[in-house]
């Protein structure tokens, strides 16, 4: 498998979370010991399927849990957890994307624009043919990774099916999916699946230790919803910080501080980059923190805290299930009103405000 050419490295890969590492440098899955002892068991009793489908929600490590499948199936490891040895020549070349038994593919770059297209092409499939046709003569055991499968076009989709019918020999393929249901239905009957969940707030905090951001494990767990990916976004564009903002935007509710909302919604105001978009990063706590609510009403507040005081305040905006129901409803009604002007390219600072004011004028509980 060739590095990629030197015009996409500045380029971001679509299969990495800003600000984290590339799933290829994992040395262990944490928290889907399911998934890893069926993978396992199949393997070692000779039933090796040729497709095996990762799916689950995005951020659960499906791509975490390929890569260390390719890497033991490659180096001939038979550990029980899919670890294997680092300093392994296979190993090095796995994670230098060097290694000629691999191929990975995914949404490729554009070449007029060396932007990353928002499809993977039939090119991208074909060319996994060819891997499988070219590498047989060099013998051995041939993994290829598909990230993500449900960003294929119908093309790229039909060639695939075409490979998965005809499946070659001495091969896995290994297909990541996080909404599997917009993968044609021939397509999943042909591959066996290993469906993995959200992490356990404990299985997060042994994730985020690795990353050396455990000091902010336990808010970043509530936040995210067992999603390692939601937590690095959150970490990477100061989330914690943005939600600590929001909640204190609420402490003397029904009174709202008119020049905090304000200095919130010209955050959401703010370009697009590498981490990520503020309006959606701004959107998507509000949306969490409203949800929050609605469950304190319901259950009580929900522990960890994601912010300082955030108990006390959920507590006293939501103390019943009348008040729940407010909350779930401006939740749903005023989230969608915000991303709807978004996409028509309304100004994101007027279209945040407004949420808010909307949520200073909930009935008081």
């Amino acid at each position: 498998m060739s590095r990629p050419a030197a015009s996409d490295e500045a380029l971001p890969e679509p299969d990495r979370v800003p600000g984290a590492p590339h799933p290829r440098e994992a040395t262990r899955v944490i928290g889907q010991d399911a998934a890893i002892a069926d993978f396992i068991a199949a393997a070692r009793a000779q039933r090796l399927h040729h497709a095996w489908l990762i799916s689950g929600p995005r951020g659960t490590g499906k791509a975490t849990l390929a890569w260390n499948v390719a890497k033991w199936l490659l180096s001939g490891a038979d550990t029980p957890d899919l670890t294997t040895t680092p300093e392994d020549p296979i190993i090095r070349r796995i994670r230098a994307l060097s290694e000629p038994r691999l191929l990975l593919v995914r949404r490729p770059v554009d070449e007029k624009t060396q932007r990353l297209r928002a499809e993977i092409t039939v090119d991208e499939i074909r060319r996994l043919q060819s891997f499988f046709h070219l590498s047989a003569a060099e013998g051995g055991h041939r993994v290829a990774i598909i990230d993500a499968a449900d960003e294929m076009n119908q093309a790229a989709a039909n060639a695939l099916l075409k490979l998965l019918e005809e499946p070659p020999q001495d091969s896995t393929l290994l297909l990541i999916a996080h909404q599997p249901a917009r993968l044609l239905p021939t397509i999943r009957s042909r591959c066996r699946e290993l469906r993995l969940h959200p992490l356990s707030p404990e299985d997060m905090g042994q994730v985020l230790q690795d990353l050396g951001l455990d000091h902010d494990a336990a808010q970043l767990s509530a936040l995210s919803g067992g999603s390692i990916g939601e937590a690095l976004r959150l970490a990477g564009q100061d989330g914690l910080e943005v939600y600590q903002r929001i909640v204190g935007l609420f402490a003397d509710y029904p009174r709202m501080d008119r020049r905090a909302a304000a200095a919130l919604a010209e955050l959401a105001a703010g370009r697009a980059g590498a981490e990520g978009d503020p309006f959606d990063l701004v959107v998507t706590l509000l949306d969490r923190f409203l949800t929050r609510a609605a469950r304190a009403g319901l259950l009580g507040a929900p522990l960890p805290e994601a912010a300082k005081g955030e108990t006390e305040v959920l507590r006293r905006i939501s103390p019943d299930p009348v008040a729940a129901r407010l909350w779930a409803g401006a939740q749903a009604e005023l989230s969608a009103r915000a991303r709807a002007g978004r996409s028509v390219n309304l100004d994101p600072s007027a279209l945040v405000l407004d949420m808010l004011i909307g949520l200073a004028n909930q009935p008081a509980v």
